[in-house]
């Protein structure tokens, strides 16, 4: 990943607080994120903060990723939800679709300040996360350390835990039956790709054990329901922080950012953007890696993040030697159709 230049932070938070007298009618603003310990992360980085700084009142609600509220909250003109925290693909559909307003990108902060990623003409990277292999520390001395691994069910008896989708469990699919790292979306373009990777998941099919959200994947792995599991690395992070020894293993990490979006006709849009714009310092990112191991956006904010805990997130570069970025305009056109095949295929 090429990273650009940093100019300068927003200084946000100075402008938000210069003006206390303004608190009183500073307004409403609905902020909706995933759940779980990620939005906790959220509200201790951006959501208290921005509340605190601006005297906006700060509603949270949190979704599964599914869009149809979101569609019928835009068809009735009846929005109640005003910033979402939407995942590549959901941005990009969305965007095309109308569900997201177009950003003016003057009001949020410079592009060149931000990795080159985070800028969509809907959206603004908020954090980059990543799906990586692990394993139990406490069960197996010496566990799977690669995608291939994972496949080794003699070495390694037991179940595996996969995200119950097609987008990214395709592509470890592929890295564990040798696709480098730069040829997996060429090859997954393909119809024969597409079959390599049906055809490796097809050999350990039996002793996969879907997971449908993260907090079931590394429950699950603490459990002894699975032996190792595809996860999330924020997830493996925090339940090390809470006295767990998941192995958080960085070869083949396939990695995605999650993005800030605007629901169109937000009757709070001049309070989404300030949002945004709090949430996109330097200050505000550099604050969120001290609550979850999630890699952020700023530029200036990665180069000040402490080694120790630079070392547990996907934008180290050490971290991203073996990286693979999830790409979002692959799964805009293929998506649909690859999401529909491997619901046929798991249910056979």
């Amino acid at each position: 990943m090429t990273y650009r230049r940093f100019f300068g932070g927003l200084g946000m938070l100075a402008v938000l607080a210069g003006a206390p007298a303004a608190f009183a009618d500073a307004g409403r603003l609905t902020v909706v994120g995933a759940g779980g310990v990620l939005q906790d992360a959220e509200r201790k980085a951006f959501f208290e903060p921005f509340a605190a700084a601006s005297g906006v009142v700060l509603t949270e609600d949190s979704y599964s990723g599914q869009m149809a509220k979101v569609r019928a909250m835009v068809d009735s003109g009846s929005v109640s939800w005003d910033v979402m925290q939407v995942e590549q693909n959901t941005l990009l559909s969305g965007c095309a679709e109308g569900l997201f307003e177009e950003l003016d990108w003057s009001r949020i902060g410079k592009r060149e300040d931000f990795i080159p990623e985070a800028y969509s003409d809907c959206g603004v990277g908020a954090f980059v996360w990543s799906m990586v292999p692990s394993y139990d520390k406490a069960k197996l001395a010496d566990g799977p350390k690669t995608w291939a691994d994972l496949w080794n069910v003699e070495k390694w008896p037991g179940k595996r835990g996969f995200r119950q989708t097609a987008k990214m469990t395709l592509e470890i699919a592929l890295l564990a039956d040798g696709v480098a790292k730069d040829e997996v979306y060429d090859v997954l373009a393909t119809d024969e790709g597409q079959d390599r990777a049906f055809a490796k998941l097809d050999e350990i099919k039996s002793s996969i054990l879907w997971w449908t959200t993260g907090a079931e994947s590394v429950e699950r792995l603490a459990a002894g329901d699975v032996v190792a599991t595809a996860t999330f690395n924020g997830r493996v992070a925090a339940a090390n922080a809470s006295g767990k020894d998941f192995a958080l293993i960085w070869d083949g990490q396939v990695f995605g950012i999650d993005y800030w979006g605007i629901v169109k006709g937000s009757p709070n849009r001049e309070n989404a953007e300030k949002f945004i714009a709090f949430a996109s310092t330097e200050s505000a990112q550099a604050a969120f890696p001290q609550h979850i191991a999630y890699g952020v956006t700023n530029l200036a904010a990665i180069r000040g993040v402490k080694p120790e805990i630079a070392k547990d997130l996907p934008t180290t570069e050490a971290n991203m030697a073996a990286a693979v970025a999830l790409d979002t305009e692959f799964w805009a056109d293929h998506g649909e159709a690859l999401e529909a095949r491997f619901a046929t295929w798991r249910a056979q």
